[in-house]
């Protein structure tokens, strides 16, 4: 996953028409029946956090408390594909982790900043859970997923608390009852 995104970055940064302040995120996620593998390039919680802003830091860079925290003031990540014009300070590198999958898991949540500014984790858990169950129940044939409709839900949700970014939201139901491939 790592090569995947500093191969991508490389191939942009190199260029000779990309401008300097161009960059974006990206998430991938493996998934399989006893494990979720997440690689994350471009966590907006991430410059203030104690390793990241050591590690920022350890490069002569600064994180500043301007409408949350940012590289330079600039940036509200620490890790992007893209924006040359901040490196060595944002890098291509990809935070990967390894979740164990339980029983009681009920849905993998992957969005955008426009989500995560206005809503905790917590938040967002509390919320999904009694959409999906309630769904998964009462849907009928060819009707919206569970899945679709707490992704919609939540998209209003921040669309509604005024969310100044933009608003991406995928939601997987680990626990729907259509036939999964053994994986």
């Amino acid at each position: 996953m790592s090569s995947g995104f500093e191969r991508t970055d490389n191939d942009v940064i190199t260029e000779a028409e990309a401008p300097e302040i161009v960059g974006w995120t990206a998430v991938t996620v493996v998934l399989s029946r006893c494990q979720i593998i997440a690689s994350n390039c471009g966590d907006s919680r991430a410059p203030d956090r104690e390793d990241e802003l050591l590690r920022i830091e350890e490069q002569d860079g600064k994180v500043i408390n301007w409408n949350g925290a940012r590289v330079f003031g600039v940036l509200a990540m620490s890790r992007a594909i893209g924006d040359r014009y901040l490196r060595p300070w944002i890098i291509p590198v990809p935070e990967i982790s390894f979740t164990t999958r339980t029983e009681e898991d009920e849905c993998l949540i992957i969005a955008s900043d426009g989500l995560w500014d206005v809503m905790s984790n917590n938040e967002v858990g509390e919320l999904a859970r009694p959409i999906l169950r309630r769904r998964r129940r009462y849907a009928a044939a060819g009707e919206v997923t569970a899945a679709q409709t707490v992704a919609d839900s939540l998209t209003k949700i921040a669309v509604g608390r005024n969310s100044s970014d933009n608003i991406s939201v995928i939601v997987v139901d680990l626990k729907s009852k259509k036939k999964q491939r053994n994986t």
